[in-house]
């Protein structure tokens, strides 16, 4: 049975803490969907076909990673998809801890899909995209925090 993770998260924007998650899971499953979902408690900075524009020109030689959106339950999205692993990073007993807590949800809604973690690499731990979008959000210069496929000025995020 072909191994298939969904890689979720709203990566507004996508980071290169996301990237080489996904690229050091590429070692463990067959095929990973980045799939940004739709959370009606979060203003986007970039809107989405701009988010999926952005993580496709990342990963646009490799073939088993698709780039996808999702409203909903995650688990749902999962199950609609033949997914049987969600995969997420973490940087910080923090992000466990929230993650965890999900993650059991998870598990009690659909017991057929397994939660799978990878701890960044040290220097992604400081990385997240809500100091990315700080940075773009007041002139400074985050190419640095992005997959070198994404030129930052390429890109025009909402207005505030």
């Amino acid at each position: 049975m072909k191994k298939i993770a969904v890689f979720p998260g709203s990566f507004d924007p996508f980071t290169i803490g996301h990237e080489a998650i996904v690229r050091r899971a590429l070692s463990l499953f067959d095929e990973i969907i980045i799939s940004i979902g739709a959370n009606a408690l979060k203003k986007s900075f970039y809107p989405l076909e701009t988010r999926e524009e952005m993580i496709t020109k990342v990963f646009h030689n490799e073939k088993r990673v698709r780039v996808d959106h999702y409203e909903g339950l995650t688990v749902d999205y999962c199950k609609k998809n033949g997914a049987g692993y969600l995969l997420r990073g973490l940087r910080t007993a923090a992000d466990f801890e929230f993650e965890r807590a999900i993650a059991q949800v998870n598990k009690a809604m659909a017991p057929g899909i397994e939660s799978v973690f990878l701890l960044t690499i040290p220097e992604h731990t400081p990385i997240n995209s809500s100091i990315v979008r700080d940075i773009i959000r007041s002139g400074g210069d985050a190419s640095m925090f992005v997959p070198a496929a994404i030129d930052l000025k390429d890109y025009k995020g909402f207005e505030d």
